[in-house]
């Protein structure tokens, strides 16, 4: 699915979004085992940031400054809202350019939404856009191919390339991987934490 497809998917639910996860516990214990692991703040960048929320706060609360990156213009304007002091960009990260880097990266059921082929070069980017010694944390599917699901009463687009090709880009882009699991066994969920050596 075209990322801005998906923005507009996005848009229409954002409200509903905003509401049911600003304060959710939902990856909270798994972000901040990430968070832990980071020896520094500095800048972070959340990928697929939505409206903000749990992990904006646990991240300033943490001495970061935030860029969340988002393709639905609706979540883009929620999160600045909800979040003024840190900065929010309406874009597609296959496509986003940018000169920084960046302390600490999540990308929390964003990137399974990324069409199959740009799974191998969004992950790169990720790794690449990490600092050394920098902390990434990331969540993809334990299976490989792609799918659609209804919800919402619309259509949503999911790819993976797997638990084996994700590790093996991590290491391929100088990452070592601190903790991976399988989060929400049985279903394929997947988060794992790396950091650049």
């Amino acid at each position: 699915m075209e990322p801005s497809v998906l923005g507009t998917k996005y848009d229409k639910i954002a409200q509903w979004w905003h509401d049911h996860h600003v304060d959710s516990a939902y990856g909270v214990n798994q972000f901040q085992r990430a968070v832990n692991f980071a020896r520094r703040s500095g800048k972070a960048l959340d990928v697929g940031c939505g409206s903000g929320g749990r992990f904006v706060r646990i991240l300033e609360s943490s001495g970061f400054s935030v860029t969340g990156l988002d393709v639905s213009k609706e979540m883009i304007r929620l999160a600045s809202a909800n979040h003024p002091e840190h900065k929010f960009l309406h874009d597609d990260i296959g496509s986003w350019k940018t000169e920084e880097k960046f302390d600490f990266i999540v990308a929390w059921d964003s990137i399974f939404h990324l069409p199959l082929a740009m799974q191998k070069p969004v992950v790169s980017k990720l790794c690449q856009l990490l600092e050394e010694g920098g902390i990434l944390i990331y969540t993809f599917g334990d299976a490989e191919g792609e799918h659609s699901d209804r919800w919402h009463d619309d259509i949503f687009y999911y790819s993976s390339i797997g638990i084996n090709e994700n590790v093996q880009i991590l290491i391929n882009n100088g990452l070592s991987v601190l903790h991976l699991e399988l989060d929400q066994y049985p279903e394929k969920h997947v988060y794992t934490i790396a950091t650049k050596l």
